[in-house]
């Protein structure tokens, strides 16, 4: 890539302009700049990123493209300031209103956190404290906000997001979704001049996500801020930004320019390296005709419950889970879709009804999947929870996949050759030696899947499979559960994505709202 930061992917300044006005530096306090930019994470051989060179004007709303892995969350974290150089190697420059981010780091001026706000791709990690109120107040006591400001900000931040509890609520008591909102009302209480988001919405039931997208368009035509926005699913967001930056895996900028002219121009080529564009929808696995197999699982009014809570999860739920179909549990936010799944996943027992396991399914073992042995569990039901690296206990990513295998007593062969196709399969035989989190959230999500397919399990329960998937990933991830599907196993997933209910789903489970239950003292 040259000096030319708008240098388009056939190698010439400005395959896809600018517009005219258009800023090529910093002008405010709020742009960056990259010159040559690279970080590597420690554990790893290959670059993050690599040979970036990127000039963002104060005010300007950019969506960052690319495929799984190409780096885009990396460079959130180096615009905030949160890539420690004793954890990995760097090179090139990066600076966030003139300031090197490395010079900041080296003297303690904190400039990308000062002037930055990041929700990062696993709100989980970005939760500190033990109750809602001051985990958002947390950032603003350590930016100095006066204590007599914090709480109206608080409230407005938490309000600005449909957050459904209130200050005193146990942050452990939390969704995926509900904890996303959390995660987001505490990058916009500190009023950031520069919005950096990692895929939003990826947590978040339709409803919210919409609602989420319209709070973020008011909040940057209020304040002026700029942002940089990761999100695969490209379409919605339209409308709120007004340049899309297309970075290569293998180093450097694809692509660069107004929206229209980018996915007008290299849609097909964007398309067929894994970017989600909305005129190239991704392939779809075909449907088979005929009806599911023996039942593997029932639920008969089930009801679960999160440890802890004052009242069910989800409850007065019916479901029999099948050889050879897919089914798909959908709700919003907050409705048990997590909790349920673990216990289908004989990892949490019931709080009342009925939930058994069928002979088929069983083989013996008993027809209650939450006493069951691990060996006896694992080797029925395989489990993708809604954190992957929460599954994650080896040092590589193809001791990962070979884990289940031995434990079962595998012929070391046959592993050997199970996880080489399940590497090439998902895309991720380059990053085999790779440590597991050091992997990005969408490839984290795709090892998290092959490692309980290397088992070959009767039942998958899958808590948001393709979550943090570019399009070419999610087209091969789907025909894989689609291929297993179609060789008896019965697939089931909790998502909020509406592509993969269309093209796995025979049977669907929609699970109600939920009215709020208060932590004590709530309010």
């Amino acid at each position: 890539m040259g000096a030319d930061a708008r240098a388009g992917p056939d190698g010439g300044a400005g395959a896809v302009g600018l517009g005219p006005g258009r800023a090529t530096g910093l002008s405010g306090a709020d742009g960056f700049s990259a010159r040559g930019w690279g970080w590597r994470h420690g554990t790893r051989h290959a670059w993050a990123v690599r040979g970036l060179d990127l000039d963002v004007a104060a005010g300007e709303r950019v969506l960052l493209l690319g495929p799984s892995g190409a780096g885009k969350s990396t460079l959130l974290q180096g615009l905030a300031g949160l890539l420690d150089p004793g954890n990995g190697d760097e090179e090139g420059r990066l600076a966030l209103a003139c300031v090197e981010v490395r010079e900041a780091r080296a003297t303690g001026v904190r400039a990308g956190r000062a002037r930055t706000g990041l929700l990062l791709q696993d709100p989980l990690s970005q939760t500190v404290l033990a109750r809602c109120g001051d985990d958002v107040a947390f950032g603003l006591e350590n930016h100095g906000v006066p204590r007599e400001q914090i709480w109206d900000r608080v409230d407005s931040a938490l309000a600005a997001v449909g957050f459904p509890y209130g200050r005193d609520h146990p942050t452990s008591r939390l969704s995926g979704g509900e904890r996303q909102r959390l995660a987001l009302a505490g990058v916009l209480a500190l009023r950031p001049g520069l919005l950096l988001l990692d895929e939003p919405t990826a947590m978040l039931d339709p409803a919210g996500a919409a609602g989420l997208r319209g709070t973020v368009a008011d909040l940057l035509q209020d304040t002026g801020a700029g942002c940089v926005l990761v999100e695969h699913r490209v379409a919605p967001w339209l409308d709120v930004v007004d340049r899309v930056v297309v970075l290569s895996p293998g180093g450097g900028v694809r692509a660069d320019g107004a929206p229209a002219q980018v996915l007008g121009r290299h849609g097909a080529e964007l398309a067929a390296a894994g970017v989600w564009v909305p005129s190239h929808p991704p392939a779809v696995p075909p449907r088979p005709s005929g009806a599911g197999g023996a039942p593997l699982l029932q639920a008969d009014d089930l009801a679960v419950s999160r440890p802890g809570a004052a009242g069910p999860a989800a409850e007065h739920v019916d479901l029999v889970l099948r050889a050879g179909t897919g089914t798909a549990v959908l709700g919003p936010n907050g409705s048990g879709k997590s909790t349920l799944a673990l216990a289908l996943s004989g990892l949490a027992a019931p709080t009342t009804g009925r939930l058994r396991a069928h002979d088929a399914l069983a083989r013996g073992a008993g027809a209650s999947p939450h006493r069951w042995r691990p060996r006896a569990l694992a080797a029925r039901i395989g489990t993708v929870f809604q954190e992957p690296s929460h599954q994650f206990v080896t040092s590589t990513v193809a001791d990962e996949l070979a884990l289940g295998p031995r434990l079962q007593g595998e012929d070391p062969a046959v592993t050997a050759a199970r996880v080489s196709g399940l590497l090439e399969r998902l895309r991720l035989a380059h990053l085999a030696p790779a440590n597991p989190f050091t992997l990005s959230g969408g490839e984290q999500r795709r090892l998290s899947v092959a490692t309980v397919l290397a088992t070959r399990p009767g039942l998958l329960v899958l808590d948001e499979p393709t979550f943090g998937q570019d399009s070419r990933t999610w087209s091969e991830l789907v025909g894989l559960l689609a291929e297993l599907r179609d060789e008896g196993v019965a697939v089931c997933t909790v998502t909020h994505d509406a592509d993969l209910v269309a093209a796995l789903a025979d049977d669907v489970v929609r699970l109600p709202a939920r009215t709020p239950v208060a932590g004590a003292g709530d309010r």
